[in-house]
């Protein structure tokens, strides 16, 4: 049985100047930074009075190539689930559909990946509840994921209401 995701919880897009992008999206939207990294050159952005970890990625390309995977424009969009057994769940599905293509435990967020039929990327992704962010608040790390683990932790925890 399929469990639906509660909602659209973030877009990444691939930019060519993450200076000029960050600038456009704090301006434009009074976005506030929750992570700048100019090494991996990626930043992490929150709408004003949003309870998400971050509303919008940006990933810096330093050459937009149409024959690379890398090209200016959508990465991926996430969408969220209400439970970490959902997100078990959702990683078997694709698996079993052979459209898994990864997962990372983000601190804040679990995560497993996907790709459409046409290559599109896609997330699911478990937030954990805020009061347990921590140090994860104002970062966002890609570390592997422990699924088992956190499973046998915050199995049957509802974290979407609190958003």
């Amino acid at each position: 049985m399929t469990v639906p995701p509660v909602r659209l919880n973030h877009a990444v897009l691939f930019v060519t100047d993450l200076d000029r992008s960050h600038t456009f999206y704090t301006d434009l939207f009074a976005m506030e930074t929750v992570t700048r990294d100019d090494g991996t050159r990626t930043a992490f952005l929150r709408l004003p009075g949003s309870s998400n970890h971050h509303d919008l990625g940006l990933f810096e390309v330093e050459t937009p190539d149409a024959h690379q995977q890398n090209v200016v424009g959508l990465y991926h969009l996430a969408w969220q689930v209400d439970t970490v057994d959902e997100l078990a769940g959702f990683r078997e599905h694709l698996v079993q559909r052979g459209r898994f293509a990864g997962e990372s435990d983000h601190g804040a967020t679990l995560s497993v990946y996907g790709s459409d039929p046409d290559g599109n990327d896609f997330e699911i992704m478990w937030m954990l509840p805020r009061a347990h962010w921590g140090e994860f608040a104002d970062t966002a790390p890609s570390n592997r994921l422990d699924l088992a683990s956190h499973l046998s932790h915050w199995s049957g925890v509802r974290t979407a209401a609190e958003l």
